[in-house]
This record gives structure tokens, sequence and C-alpha cells, in this order.
């Protein structure tokens, strides 16, 4: 599906037992247990396993394929798992004749659209792990970090947007529920003006 090296290839299946256990909140560990299928560890990408070296911070990225019983996942279920597991991981979403890439960069999870497995793919590309690891963040996140610059500040850009947006959404609500008009118009001006700076960081 990926392309990846057979060099690359582990396709160990992980108990899930082992990711639950160590997850503390007893909420999370049923919803692993319900939400997800099967877990294998299908790549481990390093120097050793695909010629590319090492990155000042990125050793190695492995691949986990996640099969799930429904289409989506509890958003608090792959940073339980990430947090448990020492390594850079991307993981590969799958159910049923649908695929979907996640990964994290600086504690913000990315993820692309559904898509048929048929079509999916991903680009391994970058002189070491840690660029090669930016990229496929860039790509997975759907335009969201852009192209090029710093990563850094792109995700911290896209932090700010992301919160934004979750406050004009709120905002968005709120107002048609106000019945004092002057206390509408001034909540419009406020929606107005988190609007333009979310444009700006854009």
């Amino acid at each position: 599906m990926l392309g990846l090296p057979s060099s690359t290839e582990v396709n160990h299946r992980v108990a899930k037992e082992k990711l639950y256990t160590n997850v503390a909140a007893p909420t999370l560990r049923d919803m692993i247990k319900d939400q997800i299928e099967s877990v294998v560890w299908r790549n481990k990408l390093a120097d050793s396993t695909t010629g590319i070296s090492a990155g000042e911070s990125i050793k190695e990225i492995q691949v986990f394929e996640v099969r799930l019983r429904q289409r989506g996942l509890n958003k608090h279920i792959l940073p339980a798992i990430a947090r448990v597991i020492p390594y850079k991981i991307l993981f590969i979403l799958i159910f049923g004749s649908e695929a979907q890439a996640w990964i994290e960069a600086s504690c913000m999870f990315y993820s692309t659209d559904w898509v048929s497995l048929d079509e999916f793919t991903l680009r391994f590309e970058g002189l070491n792990l840690d660029t090669m690891y930016e990229n496929l963040a860039r790509q997975i996140s759907g335009g969201r970090l852009g192209t090029g610059g710093d990563i850094a500040e792109a995700i911290d850009r896209d932090r700010q947007r992301r919160k934004l947006e979750r406050q004009i959404a709120a905002l968005e609500k709120k107002v048609p529920q106000e019945k004092q008009f002057n206390r509408q118009v001034e909540l419009n001006g406020e929606l107005k003006l988190m609007k333009k700076e979310l444009e700006g960081l854009k």
C-alpha cells in the first residue's frame, strides 16, 4: 500500500493489551478495546532499514496499521497510544476498503481524509529521518502546515488558527441566542475581528 522497501517490513501484530494496560483512564482503555480491531507494526524506517540517515531528533519512524471496527476513532486514543511508545509513529487507520493517515507533530495531530485503499499513497522523501518526518507531517496536514519554511513556526500558527476557529464557532452559536440587540452588535464586532485575525494567520 505504501510502497516501502521490503527491508523495512516488520509485520508484527501488537496485542491491544500492551497498549491499553499502560493507559491510565479506564474509559480510554474501553474505547481501545471497542473501537480497534487490530494493530500491526508494519514498518520500521531507520538508517539500518532504509539507508536514510538518522536525524538529530528522529532516529526511527514506526508505521502502525490500525484496523477499526467503525469509520473513525475517538480523538484521545492515538495520543494515548503514542505516549506509551518511545518512537515517532505514522498511523494508518483502515476501515473496510478505506484508509486514513495520522501523524503527530509538536503535540498536534494531523490526518488525511478517508480515501480508497487503491488510491491511498504517501511520499517518503527527505535527506534524513527528521526531514522525512517533517515532509510526511506537511503532506498529512492537508496544507495546514504549508510546503516550506520553519515547521515549528507553521505548527505554532496552526495551533493559533485552531484556537481561533474554536472561538469563532462558539461565538457564531452564541450570537443568534443573544436577546439584547446591543449585545448582538457587540458580539458580531468581536466575530469580525476574530475572522480578520484568522485570515491573517492563513
